[in-house]
């Protein structure tokens, strides 16, 4: 049998942009993840290294679970203090092709840099502002962390410790530990010449995956209790606000460990968080184990993702969206049943 080999993502044009650049600004969406925030900081320390002049800019404050990377060192925060802004060359967006979900900073940027582009591998929205031109996505990555990896490479980098942590995170982090990957050996692979790189990855799997504090216990138990079943148990939905998230000293970041554990129920298909950040204001998690997607319900709130994991910021009242938001998830669940009988 062979030996598995990388399949290599084509990055040439974002390789000439970057080596014509003479000055870079890297970003990611707004509440960043670890795959954006992991891809981002590896390219940044690999064009510190070159001698590029390069600058890390986030919508909103860093998550704690990511302080390991020690972001404070590195990046600056828009809707804090911050250095202004100046002309720039070029700005890479990460984990996301949709500038609402870069926005206010996105609109920010736009006199002041020659090209904006966005480095992605969620889906172009059918229903949503176009991509600038010239950005790269690439939807067979399982996550932006590899396309940086191919970055990396392309550019001739060198690798280190620090840039291999910042990468086994996104990979880690996206993937959840290896369990989405596309069909594709790339996590995997990269993932075991980034391990040679680093000397406790089980140190990384802890700040990503082992955040459960007391006080985050007592949240659990305390939400859980309040999910809704639909379909036989087949669609999970719950409700939490921001105000209990900080009764309980967690941030945003948190909720999102909630659906994650939601999908571990045996008889779930799909599950719909709603996240209330103020009044009437929700942020929309949606989740699908395979075969039932997901994103179509997410695009049609202005929303995006994955075809099994998307999101949405949405305003109104809670009873009438939560009723839209289930009965369009029997329906995919209705239709990913019959799916079977029609290949037939």
């Amino acid at each position: 049998m062979a030996t598995p080999s990388l399949s290599a993502i084509n990055v040439d044009s974002l390789v000439r942009r970057i080596q014509a650049a003479h000055s870079v600004l890297l970003t990611t969406h707004k509440q960043c993840d670890g795959d954006g925030l992991g891809a981002l900081l590896a390219l940044y320390h690999g064009l510190r290294k070159s001698g590029k002049q390069v600058r890390v800019m986030l919508v909103d404050a860093c998550p704690r679970k990511y302080f390991f990377l020690e972001p404070e060192k590195h990046l600056e925060v828009f809707e804090a203090s911050h250095t202004p802004l100046m002309p720039t060359d070029l700005t890479l967006v990460f984990d996301t092709n949709d500038r609402r979900l870069v926005d206010p900073l996105f609109t920010a940027l736009q006199p002041l840099c020659r090209e904006i582009l966005f480095v992605d591998h969620h889906p172009v929205l059918n229903q949503g502002p176009e991509p600038t031109p010239g950005s790269f996505i690439e939807t067979r990555a399982a996550s932006t962390g590899e396309i940086s990896y191919f970055i990396i490479k392309g550019l001739g980098l060198r690798m280190d410790e620090r840039m291999a942590q910042a990468l086994y995170t996104s990979i880690a982090f996206d993937t959840q530990v290896f369990k989405f990957v596309k069909n594709s050996v790339n996590s995997h692979l990269i993932a075991a010449e980034l391990l040679t790189f680093i000397n406790n990855a089980e140190e990384i799997h802890r700040h990503l995956f082992s955040t459960h504090t007391i006080e985050k216990v007592k949240f659990l138990s305390k939400v859980l209790g309040q999910i809704e079943y639909f379909g036989n148990g087949q669609v999970a939905v719950l409700r939490l606000s921001d105000a209990v998230l900080k009764e309980h000293g967690l941030d945003m970041d948190d909720s999102r460990d909630v659906i994650d554990m939601l999908m571990h129920v045996n008889s779930l298909r799909a599950a719909a968080l709603f996240r209330e950040d103020a009044p009437n204001e929700y942020k929309l998690s949606l989740r699908s184990k395979g075969h039932m997607e997901v994103l179509g319900v997410a695009e049609a709130f202005q929303g995006g993702g994955h075809m099994f994991a998307a999101g949405a910021y949405i305003r109104g009242d809670y009873h009438d969206i939560k009723g839209k938001i289930v009965q369009m998830l029997l329906t995919r669940l209705d239709d990913a049943h019959d799916e079977p009988s029609r290949q037939k």
